[in-house]
């Protein structure tokens, strides 16, 4: 069940709604090589109402990919993988890395706490090595065929999905408590 304000209001207006129903993780991505990529994901984070979307380089991404969601989002965009450790550990960030090749632990047995922040590494690379350094977690998704990888937008849609998972009850969504 979708939970969206009426589209009457202002793009302010809908943004302030929005920030009441907000989930405490964030999604972070060490700057996808596709920048249909980046849109795509940023797409699905608003799905999932992530608090926050952290953009790690510098390199251009398809705004039309988000399909406008971007102007809803709180996007930060960090100049460097360094940038965004530094940036984590002054707000003692809880990473969970995803990264298949040097793993601890498999995405159903991955911790994946409240205020998680959900990294993706790029299409080529994956995670940088200062990223999995600082990870608290590095999670596998499973696989079953013969590709390497999944699509890193695929991979990100299924980290927010099981964190989202884990937080029904009853199959009733349960909603963030408003701070006021």
């Amino acid at each position: 069940m979708a939970k969206v304000p009426p589209f009457e209001m202002s793009k302010q207006e809908m943004r302030e709604a929005l920030q009441t129903l907000r989930h405490p993780f964030r999604v972070a991505i060490d700057r996808a090589k596709n920048p249909f990529n980046i849109g795509t994901i940023i797409r699905t984070a608003h799905s999932f109402l992530a608090s926050e979307i952290i953009l790690i380089g510098t390199e251009d991404w398809y705004e039309r990919a988000a399909m406008g969601m971007q102007k809803y989002e709180n996007i930060v965009e960090l100049p460097s993988v360094e940038a965004f450790v530094a940036h984590a550990k002054e707000r003692d960030w809880t990473l969970c890395a995803f990264e298949k090749d040097v793993s601890n632990v498999g995405l159903w047995d991955a911790e994946l706490p409240e205020d998680a922040v959900l990294v993706f590494g790029n299409e080529n690379d994956g995670c940088a090595q200062p990223i999995l350094d600082a990870a608290h977690e590095i999670v596998a998704i499973p696989m079953y065929g013969i590709n390497h990888s999944y699509p890193i937008s695929v991979a990100a849609g299924m980290g927010m999905a099981e964190w989202a998972r884990r937080r029904y009850e009853k199959g009733r969504l349960v909603l963030p408590q408003s701070n006021s």
